[in-house]
């Protein structure tokens, strides 16, 4: 048995791992589905990653830590501060040493691939935002009432703000796992970014952002492929 970390993007909810939970469970495995404090404007990197140590408390056995999007910044600082068996960057933003999250957009050239991505499909860009479009596109209908019924929790400006600690990824073993029809951040634009940055090939599926909500059994198939590769400790 594993215990899985679920660590959210921006918003910072553990709903969003609401489908993916009791398939880990009916697996045999331990799961945590972490609230993080977003809507908190004095929380930064700092206070997400002692929200999710607090979340771990004692369990040490086999943890497998999964980061969705904007947790690729939390989930490393995490490893500093337990012992991790695997990391798995789920459709996430990867730090380099120094970068602050907001700085990471311009940096990496994500708002240029956004955006030509968005002209190939023959989909407007720019203007205000619309969830329905970018991140719940390929969501059941159902799910997607849920989300919409629930609203969003406004994310903070907070973590954004102050550059990502670490000197170097750290010594835990890295999956990185693409979605080829990502319209945030597109299958192309990862490819790159994680062959730059973590110096390995990721690994893609079909959906898009929030696979969790669209593909959550397709999801789980690639989690546990990945914990019996990487065998026990």
């Amino acid at each position: 048995m594993a215990t899985y970390v679920l660590i959210p993007g921006a918003g910072g909810e553990a709903w969003y791992w609401h489908r993916v939970v009791p398939l880990l469970r009916e697996r045999g495995h331990d799961v945590i589905a972490v609230d993080l404090p977003a809507d908190d404007d004095s929380a930064g990197l700092a206070e997400y990653t002692d929200a999710v140590v607090e979340a771990i408390g004692d369990r040490h056995d086999e943890l497998i830590l999964v980061a969705q999007s904007m947790a690729g910044f939390t989930a490393p600082l995490v490893c500093e501060r337990v012992s991790v068996r695997l990391l798995v960057m789920l459709a996430a933003m990867t730090p380099a040493p120094g970068e602050s999250p907001g700085d990471w957009w311009a940096n990496t050239g994500q708002p240029a691939a956004e955006r030509e991505l968005a002209e190939r499909e023959g989909r407007a860009w720019g203007g205000e935002f619309d969830p329905l479009v970018t991140f719940l596109h390929d969501v059941p209908p159902a799910v997607v009432e849920q989300a919409m019924a629930r609203g969003q929790r406004d994310q903070s400006d907070a973590p954004f703000a102050k550059p990502w600690p670490l000197s170097g990824w750290p010594e835990v073993p890295t999956r990185f796992l693409l979605t080829r029809g990502d319209r945030l951040f597109p299958a192309e634009f990862q490819r790159r970014v994680v062959r730059e940055r973590l110096g390995i090939t990721p690994d893609e599926m079909d959906g898009g952002h929030l696979v969790a909500l669209s593909r959550p059994a397709e999801l789980v198939d690639r989690l546990e492929a990945y914990r019996a590769e990487a065998g026990p400790r």
